[in-house]
């Protein structure tokens, strides 16, 4: 079939919107997450190690703390401290906490006993733990999280340069199994794509708080949380969205550095979890919102102009080409990308997730605003 005739069909201009929409995604895939797939940066050993303090923030978290701590306090690290935030906790976290100082010297304890109604969610503990911490250099993560080995401290550090305030990690989850633990595997990846890659290409906006590094006195130049305290979540990607540029952002991708925890058991318990998370969105700087709706709209668009297409009988071979086109550069991106963040057999099926997890997101933004707000702990 020549040009001609194919312009001559019915619906032509819909293949122009989908060759369009195609661009769109290679572009993303080659411009963009091509920089994390096939990113070679290597962390390098400092002269002089900075002293660093851990925060961590808990409510209701013994058997975390439990089997966690021990890792992270027995980091191989010249010096650092660990405080922990224990947050209106009515567990025996406390009794646990202080067994583990009579051992641990370097662990410092803030116990809350009573939450103030005006920060929301983890942003006041957080703040009270930044604030408590002795030294410049912090790293934070969670009670639930584990280091992937004891080097991740320096791993993180090593990161850090002259004109570095912000080290973004990576944190996954351990392999279960069931349907959810895949999809959830499967949607930290995914996001773990697009920060690192838009951060690689000089647009960082968020980071997550699992495994997340920045200065003190970085925290206290913007006020730390204020610009966003009423706001249940952002402790994390919008405090990054809010301070993280080109230059004073880097990205620590060695694997020592990972740290990772349980997914959620079900599928409910993660959807009230990314209703939490999604609801910041749109409180990201307008430029950021662009870029990544316009990702997932693209994304969005490949799938419903590929089914309307092939329903409307235009020449199959013309609509298959181009998917997979995306298809092939997708599993290369994918390929390279799974194997830097140690994300195992998920690239066979990583279409199917995609299709599933974008039926999830989009079900969730669009009935969020009618869903009641939840505590993060």
């Amino acid at each position: 079939m020549d040009l001609n005739t194919l312009t001559q069909l019915p619906y032509f201009w819909l293949f122009i919107i989908y060759s369009g929409v195609m661009i769109i995604q290679l572009f993303y895939y080659w411009g963009i997450f091509s920089r994390l797939a096939f990113n070679h940066q290597q962390p390098t050993a400092l002269e002089q190690w900075p002293q660093v303090s851990v925060v961590i923030c808990a409510r209701n978290e013994y058997e975390n703390l439990k089997k966690n701590l021990p890792f992270i306090l027995n980091q191989d690290y010249p010096d650092f401290e660990v405080v922990v935030v224990n947050h209106t906790s009515d567990d025996d976290s406390l009794y646990l906490l202080r067994d583990f100082q009579k051992e641990y010297s370097h662990l410092s304890i803030v116990n809350i006993e009573k939450d103030l109604n005006f920060f929301s969610g983890k942003k006041f503990p957080l703040s009270i733990g930044i604030k408590s911490a002795k030294y410049e250099v912090l790293l934070l993560t969670d009670a639930d999280c584990c280091p992937s080995s004891n080097q991740w401290i320096r791993m993180m550090v090593s990161s850090y340069n002259a004109q570095t305030s912000i080290v973004l990690g990576y944190s996954g989850f351990y392999k279960d199994k069931g349907f959810a633990n895949i999809m959830q595997r499967f949607n930290v990846f995914h996001t773990a794509l697009q920060y690192f890659s838009l951060a690689l290409a000089g647009m960082p906006y968020m980071g997550v708080g699992r495994n997340l590094s920045y200065k003190k006195s970085l925290f206290y130049k913007v006020n730390g949380f204020i610009s966003h305290y009423s706001l249940e979540s952002g402790d994390d990607d919008l405090f990054i969205n809010q301070v993280a540029k080109r230059k004073n952002t880097r990205c620590c991708l060695h694997p020592d550095s990972f740290t990772f925890s349980h997914a959620k058991k079900g599928f409910n318990e993660w959807i009230r979890q990314k209703r939490r998370h999604l609801s910041t969105g749109r409180h990201y700087k307008p430029w950021h919102q662009f870029v990544l709706g316009l990702y997932s709209f693209s994304q969005l668009l490949v799938f419903l102009l590929l089914i309307v297409l092939l329903i409307l009988r235009f020449p199959w071979p013309f609509v298959v080409f181009l998917f997979l086109l995306r298809l092939v550069s997708q599993m290369i991106i994918y390929y390279n990308a799974m194997k830097k963040l140690q994300i195992g057999k998920l690239l066979l099926i990583s279409p199917i997730l995609e299709f599933f997890e974008m039926i999830i997101l989009y079900y969730v933004v669009l009935t969020n605003r009618f869903v009641k707000k939840s505590q993060w702990k």
